[in-house]
């Protein structure tokens, strides 16, 4: 099982004591029958000393079995503990691509579901290492009361084992079947809550989502989860029923064909049946174990990026940066099935204390471009410049943190930060929401925001406002203008974008507003995954009706 594998490469010592005191108590368990079968049951004297004999054994067994438990709980939670650590700190290193490939519900129902039954998987294994424990010692233990009757336990056993792995076999199918259809119930979930207006206003398209994708993938989880139950139960079932037959088996053995004592067959039967209960118990914690196995392995899929402890220190090489510089730049996206959308090769320089509006089509590659400049995506040919300096792979955190930026899917975050991580003074956060407009709509209290819940403009200001307390150099922003007023669009093209410029900072605005285009610097267009920088006649000759087209492009 992966899970016990984990367990001991990471915690390999501590594992191993669990495990000792887990056999110490089965030891102590099976002390406990003996006692009472050689000195409880077959002396009369002292009776008070055996009772005192017997009183320590069981607190003997109770502390070595409570030690067990609790150890092993401990271990447990501390490996998944730093299961989940280890997870979101992949995720926060993998590079956006992959991330973008997986889509955010494999994401969380590998956070949820696949941390959920490995904690579950937990609180059972203390019950199948107890069982384990348990079963070695008792038939170590009937081994030594007589040889023919342990050899018929252990045939009747080994069919048993037989019997199981079948079973197990069936419910570690019905289990994988269980954990793709989470995968496809967390996309219905995710559809639906995405979707709410859409599926608000269309009451039909609702009713085919739910009939169709998601009451087809609950009912697919219910079938898979039910005939796993209904395997676990049959297991239980046979195992419990197969060891009250072995003990009629050994009274047979014993008095029908004179195998044994009847003294060594009462012991016999008083062993099994003390035995019954935890080794049904290990059984019943199989489908736990299972199910983390296969959560464990829908983790490795994921092929995130390996875990790295610490945040690494950010290197300032570009710090003080004037010029950027992309050369022979390309990106193809891979899709199964149909010809991928590629971009470039381009070439683009971008100096410090310029503005850039780039302009183009849907799906012209305009935020490709930017995230190839960002460094969010990781050119597949072609290489970026740093004031004339090549940015390396162990460069490139560095190079991104060059860069602030508003996309159109950005996530509003409450936490006001700058770009070095620190607290923002209070005056700045004042300052920029005054300027922002926002000032009577939200307010802020030790560093966070009271609220983000405003519309789309309100919220594409608040990430302005996030973008300018992290003070960085250079600035790209998707179509920020497009949910703004009139009256706010205008400030922002003709006030804040020029001082930006003025201020030093380099901006590059994806934008459609061909009424502003004369404050640019330099006007780019995208066309078909190429970009062409418009200059002298050819940006006179941008009109209204010509961007008009190249938006409906």
């Amino acid at each position: 099982m992966k899970l016990i594998r984990l367990l001991l490469a990471e915690r390999r010592w501590a594992f191993a004591g669990v495990v000792f005191l887990s056999l110490l108590s089965a030891l102590l368990s099976v002390g406990v029958i003996a006692f009472v079968n050689q000195h409880m049951l077959q002396s009369a004297d002292d009776v008070s000393g055996l009772l005192l004999q017997f009183a320590a054994l069981l607190g003997l067994l109770l502390i070595t079995a409570t030690g067990a438990r609790t150890a092993l709980h401990m271990l447990g939670h501390q490996f998944v503990y730093r299961l989940r650590c280890k997870l979101v700190k992949q995720v926060l290193d993998t590079d956006i691509e992959r991330l973008e490939v997986l889509n955010g519900s494999r994401i969380i129902a590998a956070l949820s579901t696949d941390i959920r039954n490995v904690t579950i998987a937990f609180v059972h294994l203390p019950e199948m290492v107890y069982g384990l424990a348990l079963s070695l010692a008792a038939l170590a233990y009937l081994a030594a009361l007589s040889l023919p009757l342990f050899t018929m336990t252990a045939l009747w056993l080994g069919i048993l084992l037989l019997a199981g792995g079948y079973l197990i076999g069936r419910i570690n199918h019905y289990i994988r079947c269980v954990r793709e259809n989470d995968d496809y119930l967390y996309g219905d979930y995710q559809s639906i809550i995405e979707g709410r207006k859409e599926l608000a206003l269309n009451r039909y398209r609702a009713q085919r989502l739910y009939e169709e994708e998601f009451e087809r993938n609950a009912q697919a989880y219910r079938d898979h989860v039910t005939r796993a139950d209904i395997y676990n139960g049959l297991a239980g079932n046979v195992a419990n029923t197969m060891v009250l037959g072995l003990i009629g088996i050994i009274f047979y053995l014993a008095l029908g064909l004179g195998w044994a004592e009847m003294s060594v067959a009462t012991t016999y039967g008083l062993t099994i049946l003390f035995l019954r209960t935890p080794l049904i118990g290990a059984l019943a914690g199989m489908p736990a174990l299972i199910a983390a196995n296969v959560s464990l392995n829908k983790l490795e899929s994921l092929a995130l990026t390996p875990y790295r402890a610490s945040f690494e220190s950010i290197s300032p090489a570009f710090s003080g940066c004037r010029r950027i510089s992309l050369q022979g730049i390309s990106y193809h996206y891979e899709h199964t099935g149909e010809q991928g959308f590629s971009v470039g090769p381009l070439d683009l320089t971008l100096e410090r204390g310029e503005l850039v509006f780039l302009i183009g089509g849907n799906g012209s590659g305009k935020s490709t471009l930017a995230r190839l400049l960002t460094g969010l995506y990781r050119p597949q040919a072609g290489k970026l410049y740093v004031d004339g300096a090549e940015v390396s792979a162990d460069d490139w955190q560095a190079y991104r943190h060059l860069f602030s930026s508003v996309f159109t899917d950005f996530h509003l975050f409450q936490r006001l930060l700058t770009g070095e991580g620190q607290d923002v003074p209070i005056e700045q956060v004042d300052h920029w929401l005054q300027r922002l407009g926002m000032q009577h709509k939200v307010r802020h209290s030790n560093g966070r925001l009271s609220d983000t819940r405003f519309s789309q403009g309100q919220r594409k200001r608040l990430a302005l406002l996030m973008m300018m307390l992290e003070q960085r150099d250079f600035l790209v922003l998707d179509e920020w203008a497009a949910d703004q007023d009139p009256q706010f669009r205008r400030f922002f093209y003709r006030q804040l974008l020029p001082e930006l410029r003025i201020a030093g900072k380099s901006i590059v605005a994806i934008t459609h507003d061909d009424h502003y285009f004369d404050g640019a610097d330099r006007i780019l267009k995208m066309d078909g995954g190429q970009l062409i920088e418009l200059d002298g006649d050819e940006r006179a000759r941008v009109s209204v009706d010509a961007v008009r087209a190249i938006s409906t492009a």
